[in-house]
This record gives C-alpha cells, sequence and structure tokens, in this order.
C-alpha cells in the first residue's frame, strides 16, 4: 500500500516508486563517463529489442558543448533532453555565452527531485551522465530519479556497470593526463567489461562521444569506431564479462523495449 503513491512513505522511511526508478536505471543498458584535463569522454551499449530492429541512441547531444549517456526509460531520456537544449538554448539568448555545466545539472537535479514530492507525477525513470567542457574545463556529472547529483572523474551506470566502475577506480588516477585517443580508449575497455555473456563490443552496439578543448561535442560510432575497436581487439580485450554475472539477462530481455 504504500507504493502506490510517490509522496506515501514506508514505515521504514522510504519512497518506494523512487527506488523502482532508480532500479530501472541499473535494468538500462550500461554508460560510462571519464574526463581528464582536457577531454570528457561517454561511452555507452547500446540494445536492439530484436534483430529486425536498429539499436537504440544511448546518447544524445544537447549543445556544442555538452552531451548526455542515458540508462533506464528512453522516453523520459528524450523529454529531459529536449527540456535541457531549450535551456541552453534560452541561456544563450539571454547571456550570450554557453550555458555552464554546474549550472545546468543542478537545475536537472531538481526537475528530478520535484517529481519526488508531486502525488499527481512520477519520478523519471532515467539515470543521466553529463560530459562537458566549458570556461572551467572538463566535467562529468551524473544525476540519478531522486534527485541527487555528483561530479565526478569518471563513473558508470547501468546494467552490469559493476565491472566498468571496478575498471574507472582502477585506472582513473592516470586520466587527467591522457590525450583524447587515449581517453577514448579507456572508455572502450571499461565498457568490454559491460557487455553480457560472450559477447562483444562491435561497431554496431558501442557507442563513444567526445567533447574537449577546441572541439565540439563529437559523436564517434559505427565506421568511425572501428579503428579503436580494431586496436581495442590488438590488445586482446574486446570480449565480454563472466556468464556466471549473466543470471538475470533472460528477465531484462522483456524491459528492453521501453529502456535502454
Amino acid at each position: 500500500m504504500y507504493d502506490t503513491d510517490v509522496t506515501v512513505w514506508s514505515p521504514e522511511g522510504r519512497l518506494l516508486q523512487v527506488e523502482y526508478a532508480m532500479e530501472s536505471v541499473k535494468q538500462g543498458s550500461a554508460c560510462i563517463a571519464l574526463r581528464s584535463s582536457t577531454h570528457s569522454v561517454i561511452g555507452a551499449l547500446k540494445r536492439s529489442v530484436s534483430e529486425l530492429s536498429s539499436h537504440q541512441q544511448k546518447i544524445l547531444e544537447i549543445d556544442d558543448h555538452i552531451g548526455i549517456g542515458i540508462a533506464g526509460l528512453t522516453a523520459d531520456a528524450r523529454t529531459l533532453a529536449k527540456w535541457m537544449r531549450n535551456e541552453c538554448l534560452n541561456h544563450k539568448y539571454v547571456y550570450g555565452n554557453a550555458m555552464p555545466t554546474g549550472r545546468l545539472a543542478t537545475d536537472l537535479a531538481d526537475r528530478h527531485q520535484r517529481t519526488t514530492q508531486t502525488y499527481v507525477r512520477r519520478p523519471y525513470g532515467v539515470g543521466l551522465l553529463l560530459a562537458s567542457f566549458d570556461k572551467n574545463g572538463p566535467h562529468v556529472y551524473q544525476t540519478c530519479p531522486s534527485g541527487n547529483v555528483y561530479e565526478c572523474y569518471a563513473t558508470a551506470i547501468g546494467a552490469r556497470s559493476q565491472s566498468g566502475r571496478t575498471y574507472l577506480e582502477k585506472h582513473h588516477e592516470g586520466f587527467d593526463a591522457c590525450e583524447r585517443d587515449e581517453l577514448i580508449m579507456h572508455a572502450l575497455r571499461a565498457l568490454v567489461g559491460c557487455v553480457s555473456g560472450d559477447g562483444e563490443l562491435t561497431k554496431e552496439n558501442g557507442s563513444i562521444a567526445v567533447v574537449g578543448k577546441d572541439e565540439k561535442f563529437t559523436l564517434i560510432e559505427h565506421e568511425e569506431l572501428q579503428p579503436y575497436l580494431d586496436r581495442l581487439e590488438l590488445e586482446g580485450g574486446n570480449t565480454g564479462g563472466n556468464a556466471d554475472e549473466e543470471e538475470d539477462d533472460e528477465e531484462e530481455k522483456d524491459d528492453d523495449a521501453m529502456e535502454t
């Protein structure tokens, strides 16, 4: 009875509908983000609901200097992306310069939080990773349906993201000095551990975006991604996670049509 309304607290002091929304993020396909002193990079695994369908887009451009990676409900992510684009356009129109990433991330977190205390709405079932480069340098932010926002050196969200997070935690101290291409390779190495079963990271299911000093937000997919995957193959690190970690794959397949 305590999960019928987002404003009703359970006896344990929990908002169950908010927790359900956060669970939706955990079931979305993996997305990682990291930054150096000059660039920010997003990496994502794309899903297709069947062999006859295309892969769902996981990385969206917000402005020339900001992009997002998503894990959770695709429709909610599109709604938030449209709002973020409008905010960036309004800021540029009023002030004549690009919107600071920290302000956009805070406003986004406030938008998430408002849905947790209004009974006529439900929380957004999507987690976002913001990667940007503004006058203060590169940034990576993570938001979640509860309204929390974190600035990170590197992070990972989504299904099987713990492997990617472990890799990022192990190597993050060296990210600051990385050049653009080496930072992209770190993103791919972290992403490989998030691939289900004995699958591989390919140009069809992989997606990378980079933004940095003197470089606008750039999406790297398909043929443009292949040279980096070839380099990863030479390192011998293009295979997915262990089968023991994939025991819940069958349960997730039913949700693929809505989640990404």
